[in-house]
């Protein structure tokens, strides 16, 4: 795909954020808005002139951030009157989700909505006191006049305002987390899984209505569920979901990758930005569903996702970048939509065959004579509608699909937001150990320790303190609890499949550190930034399953996983303690607590590691990767190893396999299968 340049001497303005790594920011360093990072030293300056604060958040990605940005941003007179009257900072809410969070709050405390750009005005110690997102240009001109003129007359009630909302947002974050240790119960997760099934959409898959966000982590709590019950209606919920999307225009039926939400009810018509994260995310949850299931199409799209993802979000040093634009030549999806007549063009005699496939001008029908591509027929009707065998079929709609591949590459690309993200990164590391896991793919492998490697050196540092971003060379921001979970569970799913002990070392190491610089004894669980974070409002702690699970959720999983390989109750303790803060919105809430009740089924079912040691240690591992095994932990040794969890158990002679549930261990066994029966003894 073909990107526009302009260099910098091309361009009128310039304003701070030239100086800045964030793809996001960079795009209106150049706007005449005289745009400044968030920093202390911007604060200061606010403070200092005694000027209100406009806070404009967004992200590389997003569609109403370039509209807003084209309207008025980039419009003279919009921006001599925010200059003049305003400190205007730029955040990137993916570099700084803790800034985001602060007025986010806010801006939903003022009106029950949100989203983005987030548009807040603060006075000039950076307390909010009002805020909305998006504006056309003169509605935006008119609250940019009522705002310096309420600040300029009426400082006293924008005081009073800030200080409400202020109060409202800390009486908010103080959520009433149980203090007492819980029982846990298989009933409890039942009555998770009633809850979220009273939503579930048995045609189209996913959650009832519209828009429809894929939310992996939901189906791979649904996925353990069934496969601790055996209870089929899930399992066919989940293949139906994983399925429709598969099909649908939400996933890149030419290039592979998923987009971040369908805007209707059938996974049809997608909001086009690609995310690192959900990609990541869908490729665990996609592998994990082929190891469950044996089913081709989901091995495809762990195949042609990780393609995707290797071609177009991938750094010479082995990071991945964070997105691809919704938007290009400023038209959203233009890059992915096909008309009729170029179709046509393109595969001349196979164009009524695959049009079929396809659903060209029927159910890839979009808006303007735009066809959004999904897989309209199987390829069994295409065959006997045709009067070809299956494979037939399935060549020329390969052929095909490479043809439109090679045509669409040279229409200009969206943009492309190359900040690497220390979590996103991680959700993709552990993303392609599940796939190497489910295929026995070992590419997959090798990417996965490439990127464990690139972490380790650019962004990890000597006291275990994480960054939370990198580009052009250089790593800026403090991790947040994220960058350190997601880092810790992938670091173990690491080891479990290489038996690399530095891994798990590197897990541990930054355990430590969170426990030192982001716990919070009174409530038992993690504030979201470390102690190390000067310029922000405040510190809050996050619980809630998103399209991201709650890094908290996270760390609760990785302590139980740690506690059992190095043999630290401490951390059981805690890991028990954390799920026991939230254990009452479990049944309230079950959609925005799934992560929770993956860590709630490690308590309630049985947990087994398996360890293996011996000569053909990994070799005995990898005979069980591809089977779908959520309650199993892997740890090993060829010869030594000063895992406490490996200690009394290695013998340099022969391969052995303890299956150990707590602190019981059965007599060892030579085969996985063999560790296989003993579960259920």
């Amino acid at each position: 795909m073909r990107f526009l340049t302009m260099s910098n001497s091309q361009k009128k303005f310039t304003n701070q954020l030239i100086h800045e790594s964030s793809p996001y920011l960079l795009q209106h360093a150049h706007n005449p808005v005289e745009w400044h990072p968030w920093n202390e030293e911007t604060l200061a300056k606010a403070k200092d002139e005694d000027k209100p604060i406009l806070v404009s958040i967004g992200y590389s990605a997003c569609h109403w951030c370039h509209v807003m940005e084209h309207e008025s941003f980039e419009d003279d007179e919009v921006a001599q009157m925010m200059n003049e009257n305003f400190i205007c900072i730029k955040v990137d809410r993916e570099e700084r989700p803790d800034v985001d969070q602060v007025y986010m709050d806010a801006v939903q405390a003022l009106s029950g909505r949100g989203g983005w750009p987030l548009n807040a005005f603060a006075l000039p110690d950076g307390r909010p006191f009002w805020g909305a997102t998006y504006f056309p240009k003169e509605q935006w001109l008119s609250l940019l006049d009522q705002i310096r003129s309420l600040f300029l007359t009426q400082r006293e009630n924008l005081e009073k305002q800030a200080a409400d909302i202020e109060e409202g947002i800390r009486q908010n974050d103080l959520i009433s987390f149980n203090t007492k240790e819980s029982e846990f119960e298989s009933a409890h997760l039942e009555q998770m899984v009633t809850g979220l099934s009273r939503r579930f959409d048995p045609k189209n898959g996913g959650t009832l209505g519209a828009p429809k966000f894929p939310m992996p982590n939901i189906y791979q709590f649904l996925l353990r569920f069934w496969y601790h019950s055996k209870d089929q209606t899930i399992l066919n919920h989940v293949e139906n979901t994983l399925a429709k999307m598969a099909c649908g225009g939400i996933y890149d039926q030419i290039g592979g990758g998923f987009a971040r939400y369908s805007v209707d009810d059938h996974w049809h018509v997608p909001h086009f930005e690609k995310m690192l994260y959900d990609n990541a995310q869908l490729v665990s949850l996609y592998a994990e569903a082929y190891a469950a299931t044996k089913r081709e199409l989901f091995r495809d799209i762990i195949q042609e996702t990780i393609d995707f993802v290797s071609r177009e979000l991938i750094s010479t040093d082995g990071g991945f970048y964070s997105a691809l634009d919704a938007d290009s030549e400023g038209e959203e999806g233009r890059f992915y939509v096909w008309t009729k007549r170029e179709i046509d063009e393109v595969l001349k005699i196979d164009s009524s065959l695959v049009s079929e496939y396809f659903g060209i001008e029927d159910e890839a029908y979009w808006e303007d004579g735009k066809n959004v591509l999904v897989k309209a027929k199987s390829l069994l009707t295409v065959a006997l509608k045709y009067n070809l065998s299956e494979e037939e079929v399935k060549k020329k709609i390969s052929e095909a699909t490479h043809k439109l591949f090679l045509k669409r590459s040279k229409r200009v690309g969206p943009g492309l937001d190359d900040k690497i993200l220390t979590s996103w990164n991680a959700l993709m590391l552990k993303g392609l150990v599940d796939a190497y896991k489910a295929t026995g793919e070992n590419k997959y492998l090798d990417l996965a320790i490439g990127n464990g490697s690139f972490l380790i050196q650019n962004l990890l540092q000597e006291n275990g303190q994480l960054y939370r971003n990198y580009k052009n060379g250089k790593a800026t921001i403090p991790g947040f609890l994220d960058d350190y979970s997601f880092t810790i569970e992938a670091f173990v799913a690491l080891y479990e499949v290489t038996f690399d002990e530095k891994w798990i070392q590197h897990g541990r190491q930054l355990t430590d550190y969170t426990l030192e610089h982001f716990f919070d004894p009174e409530s038992g669980l993690f504030y979201y930034t470390s102690d190390q974070h000067t310029d922000i409002v405040s510190r809050k702690i996050d619980v809630l399953d998103n399209v991201i699970p709650s890094a908290n959720s996270s760390m609760a999983k990785v302590l139980f996983q740690l506690s059992l390989i190095f043999e630290k109750p401490e951390y059981f303790k805690m890991a028990n303690r954390m799920l026991s803060a939230i254990e009452e919105k479990l049944q309230q809430f079950p959609s925005a607590f799934t992560n929770w009740g993956i860590q709630l089924m490690n308590l309630v079912y049985p947990y087994h590691t398996f360890v293996i040691t011996g000569p053909a240690a990994r070799k005995e591992a990898k005979s069980g990767y591809d089977k779908f095994l959520p309650n199993v932990l892997l740890a090993g040794t060829k010869q030594y190893s000063d895992l406490p969890i490996c200690e009394n158990r290695i013998s340099s002679s022969n391969t052995q396999i303890f299956v150990c549930t707590g602190s019981s261990c059965k007599l060892p066994v030579d085969k996985f299968n063999e560790a296989l029966q003993q579960m259920n003894l």
